[in-house]
């Protein structure tokens, strides 16, 4: 882990993310805490001795802290010795993507730009729902993750995840002109939108296990909920809300993947392969990063236990461009 040195013999003074926090026992009887502690170079192990919880504080994972120590090498790894420790706070104003994995460009640009794809639509219906939805969940949507711990797991991860799928949209769209452009890109923007409701967060902006009615509902039911009800408060008696309420409950392809339905009209199926598409393509870009040229990866349990082979023909570090 690349800490910047606050002064001389490896001594920090940073904002750094907890990863985990377990308060254990020396040989000596004294209690101590055992931390992994994290920025977005990576991980470091740390230590705080004769740990007293009701001075130094209780910490979870998902906390940021502000950390005084130095850096020493123990058993051939860098651990952090840490003497002072805090909680973050407001005034700190912290930037937590130089804290965790985010994505490439601000979550507020890519709503931007959704927001303005949304307001040129020719459908006034379609141009409705998808705006005042998009308004209403504007705060979430410009920092949330696209999943606890698959694909876009990362701050900022949603829009990133939702951009990409509209930009394939419009391609896709080029192609099979027979497509209904604006109901496959409006679907597209909400597809994953529930997902603001099914996450617990924490102050990184990374999800950290899910809520109450996500677990019990889930964000295809609950995708497909916020359209009727902001159709209805809208007054739209057309078609189209269950249209898009048909392509959110059916993106997942197959009950067996926790689709409700399965894709019954062409942008559902298409949505539904755009998304699996999108989804794939980021597991597996991330998974080439960890293994060396013309070696293989581990095996990727979510694609039934393949190894993928980097092949070193492309710079995999490139980003997703999404405009």
């Amino acid at each position: 882990m690349n800490f910047i040195p606050a002064g001389a013999n490896g001594l920090v003074d940073c904002f750094l993310l907890v990863k985990a926090a377990n308060k254990k026992t020396s040989s000596k009887g004294d209690d101590f805490l055992d931390m992994t502690l994290a920025d977005k170079s990576g991980e470091i192990n740390a230590k705080l001795w004769s740990y007293v919880p009701a001075k130094d504080g209780e910490y979870q994972p998902g906390d940021i802290v502000k950390v005084r120590g130095s850096v020493n090498m123990y058993n051939g790894a860098e651990q952090l010795r840490i003497e002072k420790i805090r909680h973050a706070q407001p005034s700190d104003q912290i930037n937590a993507e130089e804290l965790v994995a985010s994505a490439e460009y601000s979550g507020e640009e890519m709503f931007a730009e959704l927001i303005n794809l949304a307001e040129g639509f020719e459908d006034a219906d379609i141009k409705a729902i998808v705006t005042t939805l998009l308004a209403e969940n504007k705060e979430k949507l410009t920092y949330w993750p696209a999943a606890f711990k698959m694909h876009h797991a990362i701050r900022g991860g949603l829009m990133l995840h939702t951009l990409s799928i509209v930009r394939l949209c419009q391609k896709v769209a080029e192609l099979y002109t027979f497509i209904d452009k604006e109901l496959l890109m409006a679907g597209a923007m909400l597809h994953d939108i529930a997902k603001t409701i099914e996450y617990e967060m924490t102050p990184s902006g990374l999800a950290s296990g899910y809520t109450t009615r996500g677990n019990l509902i889930g964000h295809l039911a609950e995708g497909a909920m916020m359209i009727r009800d902001a159709s209805n408060r809208l007054g739209i008696t057309s078609e189209v809300p269950m249209l898009l309420e048909h392509m959110v409950l059916s993106h997942h392809g197959e009950p067996d993947f926790g689709a409700a339905v399965r894709p019954a009209f062409i942008e559902a199926e298409m949505l539904s392969q755009l998304d699996m598409l999108d989804a794939r393509m980021y597991e597996m870009k991330e998974a080439t990063l960890s293994a060396q040229n013309g070696e293989f990866t581990g095996k990727l349990w979510s694609m039934d236990s393949r190894k993928l082979y980097n092949h070193g023909r492309e710079d995999w570090e490139k980003e997703t461009k999404l405009f």
